[in-house]
Order: structure tokens, then sequence, then C-alpha cells
């Protein structure tokens, strides 16, 4: 599809996990888990200050703005301290920022500006499987990753243009961009595996226990559960979990430090305690198929076998094989704005004639539209809560018979929120228990109100299922 709703439609599903996309000087994006940089021109100033602050703020308030944890902030300074002067550019400078988003994500910028987020925080078990992804991130900027991107792509983006307008010869334009595509995905692989090997060197050059990166990989790869078009995207430029964990475990061997390296494990769950855990109330809460926003007073519900994931700009659905799709958001609309005016204007591809109607949705305004693309078909609403607009499109690959059903399901369960029930939406976090005699991972799972709550409570502590809690153990749980 080339129309521009439908490029702005699938640009909201372009990362489910990353959650924003941001303009640093050109357009750049994060890596989800970790690792990765994000690429800014190659002559970039390599300082901090206030020529890069204003990269900084768009960055967090993208990623749902700075986390408030003094403790772990402390760390993260001190561990990355130790780990710079580790390495073989001790006088450059880092500084490291947590972010407020539940993903599980790390990057840095070309500046030595280091970014991990509370979801990574949350998955890490100890001190040194966060020094892990810090020290890979710090490889990034000292191996000179970014700036090396940015010179293939240049010369690549070269070559497509003189194939393209120089030559007037479009196949040979769209060859020279495939294989552009495929050399970048393959330089981006062996950058990953590069500041993972340098990384562990420094990991334990800095005294930390080095088998903390293939401890957080692991972890990293059972939570890695996304099945949509960004995950392929990523895989294509990163290489596979199981394989740097393999490579990290050779390296962190070769240390020679097994059982010496610091581990940390105690300190960082202390500080790792009431940390904030999921969405941010603030922004709305997702909790299973449903979503809540007490602010906004919004609700709704997607269809069975859908995966909500809530963004800084919009709520987005996906059905398990990715051939349904959901997007919830507020438009921005001109007071007064007639909600036939509204989808026209926010939709510029055709609307079917004949489609557009006009009805109410719990007492709620509501007007609906069907929009056929070449390969999506698509049913629009939008629906006003008191000054506010919002729209739900759904759409399907193809003209599959069941898209009516389940939009009209989901357009059906869109309500307002009244005070009282958004009065009574609490935030999450963690909290630290000790294992007493008797205690399972059913048993403290049970504890926690959230969806699927024995396998996050297994992933957040790094547990398969069948192992047995020791007794005077620290273990996370969730709690309100």
């Amino acid at each position: 599809m080339n129309s521009k709703s439908a490029s702005r439609f699938w640009g909201r599903f372009s990362s489910l996990r990353i959650l924003a996309s941001v303009m640093l000087g050109t357009l750049v994006a994060g890596c989800s888990g970790f690792g990765g940089d994000i690429s800014l021109p190659a002559n970039a100033p390599r300082v901090i200050g206030p020529d890069r602050d204003r990269d900084h703020i768009r960055l967090v308030r993208a990623f749902g703005g700075e986390g408030r944890a003094p403790q772990l902030q402390q760390m993260l300074t001190d561990v990355t301290n130790r780990l710079v002067m580790a390495t073989d550019r001790p006088d450059e400078a880092f500084q490291v920022t947590i972010l407020n988003s539940p993903v599980v994500n790390a990057f840095a910028l070309p500046n030595g500006r280091l970014y991990v987020t509370r979801g990574l925080l949350a998955l890490a078990n100890d001190t040194s499987e966060v020094a892990a992804v810090l020290s890979h991130e710090i490889a990034h900027v000292t191996l000179r990753h970014a700036t090396q991107r940015s010179e293939l792509q240049a010369r690549s983006d070269l070559i497509e243009h003189v194939a393209e307008n120089v030559l007037n010869d479009a196949e040979e334009a769209a060859v020279a961009q495939s294989q552009a595509r495929s050399t970048l995905a393959s330089f981006s692989r062996a950058q990953e595996l590069e500041a993972d090997q340098t990384g562990v060197k420094v990991l334990a050059r800095a005294g930390f226990d080095p088998f903390g990166a293939p401890r957080f990989l692991t972890a990293l790869g059972r939570s890695g559960t996304s099945s949509d078009a960004s995950t392929a995207e990523r895989n294509a430029s990163h290489p596979r979990t199981d394989d740097r964990v393999a490579r990290a475990l050779q390296a962190a061997r070769r240390t020679g430090m097994q059982g010496t390296g610091e581990t940390g494990h105690l300190a960082y769950l202390t500080a790792l305690d009431s940390l904030s855990y999921g969405d941010d109330p603030a922004d709305g809460v997702v909790k299973g198929r449903r979503f809540i926003h007490s602010r906004l007073g919004v609700a709704f519900e997607a269809p069975e076998g859908f995966t909500l994931e809530n963004t800084s700009q919009a709520v987005l659905g996906a059905s398990g094989d990715g051939e349904r799709r959901l997007l919830f958001d507020a438009a921005d609309t001109p007071e007064g704005q007639s909600l036939e005016d509204v989808l026209r204007s926010t939709w510029t591809d055709t609307v079917e004639p004949g489609t557009l109607t006009t009805g109410t949705v719990n007492g709620l305004p509501v007007v609906t539209a069907l929009s056929n693309g070449k390969e999506w078909t698509f049913r629009l609403s939008a629906i006003r809560i008191g000054n506010t607009t919002y729209r739900l499109i759904m759409a399907t690959r193809g003209n599959r018979g069941d898209l009516e059903g389940i939009f009209q399901q989901t357009l059906n369960s869109v309500r307002q929120v009244q005070p009282d029930e958004a009065r009574r939406i609490r935030p999450l976090k963690l909290q630290i228990v000790t294992a007493q005699r008797g205690d399972t991972a059913q048993t403290l799972a049970a504890r926690m109100p959230i969806d699927r709550a024995l396998e996050k409570f297994l992933l957040l502590n790094g547990l398969d299922r069948n192992a047995a809690l020791k007794v005077g153990e620290r273990y996370k749980i969730v709690v309100e």
C-alpha cells in the first residue's frame, strides 16, 4: 500500500517492543532487547553537552520520560564509571538514564548517552547482569559502530542513487537496495557479536562476574515473545540469541574468572525493591486483552487471541498470526469538528461509498466506515468521549470474513470510565520477598495480581518451571 493513512497505520506497528522512533537530526530507532546504538550523522559530536540535550529530551519523552529510582540510578552510575575505567578509552564520558518504559530495552548514543528501561532492570537478577548490558552498550560506542554504519549506509545510498537516476535503471536500483539491506544486516550482526565479546572482556576487567552476560542473554531470549514485523526485522539485523549465549559463555570462560567475579545479587535486589512494574497508570494500563486509561476515562477490550501493547502514541494489538491488527488512539482534531470529518481528515485513503454510518456505543456517539487497501481491509471508527475523539481501527489481511465480527465486538466494548473506577486503578511495583518454608513458585505467583502470573514470576526470577525455591533466598514478585 502506498497511501498515507495505511502507511501511518503500519508505521505504528513497526515496533511493538521498542515503542518509539524519534527524530535525532535523522530518523533513528532503538534496538529491542539489548543491545545496539542509535545511528547519528558521522560527524555528530562525542561530548555530552547542550548541543545534544535536545536529542536526549526527545528520546526520553518518546520512551515515557525518566524513571524515578534514585538508589538504582546511583548504582547504575557507579557501575558505568567502573566499566569505563576498564575499557581502552577510560577518558571518555558516559552517562546512564533510566527510561520509564516496561519494555526490555537498552541502547547507546554515539555521544556516550546510555539508556536502560525499567523493564530491563526488572528482568535482571544481579548487578553483574546489568553491568553486562551497560558494558555491551559502551562497547558499541568505543568501537565506533554508529559511525561505521553511517559510512556503509552512505555508500549504499550512493550506489542506489547512481543506478536509479544516472543509469535510469529502476530494476538495478532495486537490486542495489536489496543488497544494501543484506550487507547492513550482516554488518549489524557482526557488530552485535563484537560488542558482546568486548563487553565480556571489560566486564571481567572491572571485576564483575563475566557469566552475567550469558545469564542475561538467556533471560532476554526467554522474554522475547513478540511475533510482529519488528521482530522479523530485528532477527535480520541481530544474531540469534542462542548463538549470542554460546559465544558469550565461551568468552566468559576464557577470562578464567568462573566463580570469582562479583555478582552483587543481594545489593541489586535491594535497590530494585519498589521499582514500578508494567504500564504507568498515567499512560493507561493493559491487563490481558483489556485496556483502561484512568486519566482520559476510556476503556475497551480486544478480541480473543489478541495481544495488546500500550505505547506513548497508541494502543496496538495483533493476533498471534499477525493477520489481524488493531489501533486505538486519540485523534488531534479541531474543536467542533464532526465525527464524520474526523474520519475523513485522519484517514486519507478512500472510504468506501455508502459505508459511513453514525450511531452510539454505550451511550457514546460513534461514526464507522470501511476502507479497502491493496492487501488489507480496514474498519474505521471515531468515538467521542467528552471533548476527546478516539479512533478504533481494525484490519485483516485480504478480505477475511471475520473482520466485521471482531470489529463490532471491540467497538461495543469501548466505554467511558467513571471516576470511582479510575481511582481503584493502582500502579504495580516489584517487591522483594524472602522464601519461607513451604513456599513454591506457584504460591508466590498467586500473590501477583497480573495475567500469566506464574510465567512472569519464573521469568522475573530466572527460574525453570520445575525449579524448587530456596528457603531464605530472595525473589521478585509483583504487587499493587
